[in-house]
Parts: C-alpha cells; structure tokens; sequence
C-alpha cells in the first residue's frame, strides 16, 4: 500500500509540474463556490454562477499560463490589501480615540497620527515631506 501511495504520488508531481496550482484566489473561489452552491438551494438561478465560479477555480489550478495567472493573484491580493489596511485603520482609530487624532496628509493623502492636547501644531507628513498646521 506504501509502495502504491508513493507511485501516485510521484505522478500527481509528474502531473503538476509546470502548473500553477493553488493560491489564496483559487481558495476564495472554491469557498465563494460553495456559499453560492448553498445559497442555490434558496434561489435556483444562482447555481449557474457557482458552477462557473467553480470551474474558474479549477481552471487556475491547473493553468500553465503562470505569468497570467501570478498577475491575477497580484490584483487579488492588492484588492484585499486595501480592505485589510482600511479596517485596522479604522480599529487603529477606534482604539486611539482618546490619546490621538488621526488626520490625512493634503498631498499625499497619507494617515497621520498626532497626541491630543498639544493645541495648534505643525504636522511634517513622513511620506512626502510636507507641513501642515492642525489643531490636536
């Protein structure tokens, strides 16, 4: 049994090489498939859609476009990147609330963290170099 084990193994690696296999937008695919597949059961029209979102899935993993589909994965995880930074932002925000303030550069519209009850101060943005005057 070992011995079939290992065989089938080597031939799925055999059978993999080159591929592209499974990345974090393959997994979110499959899991979207099935919320869609379960949500079908209240609204038919919908398995079509996770079918195709499915398919897509399995589609990518076994792709051998590897430049098209790291591409894909770049534009996902940036996507995600975003909504990720927006709610530690907000988090980071709520659990300062009482020791600072934040505010956003006017140039380069990067979020500034300043102590409360300093009174009329002159921010320097990090990023682009650029002073500002607020009130903490």
């Amino acid at each position: 049994m070992k011995q079939f084990m290992q065989k089938l193994g080597d031939k799925i690696r055999t059978f993999m090489y080159g591929r592209y296999g499974f990345d974090e937008l393959s997994m979110f695919l499959s899991v979207f498939a099935l919320v869609l597949a379960f949500a079908s059961s209240f609204f038919p029209p919908i398995s079509f859609l996770a079918l195709i979102t499915l398919f897509f899935s399995i589609y990518r993993t076994y792709s051998r476009k590897l430049e098209k589909r790291r591409r894909e994965r770049d534009a996902y995880l940036n996507f995600v990147g975003k909504i990720k930074r927006g709610f530690s932002l907000r988090r980071d925000m709520w659990r300062d609330r009482k020791t600072h303030r934040y505010y956003k550069c006017p140039v380069c519209k990067a979020h500034l963290r300043v102590p409360k009850g300093k009174g009329e101060i002159t921010i320097t943005c990090p990023v682009c170099h650029n002073k500002f005057d607020k009130k903490t």
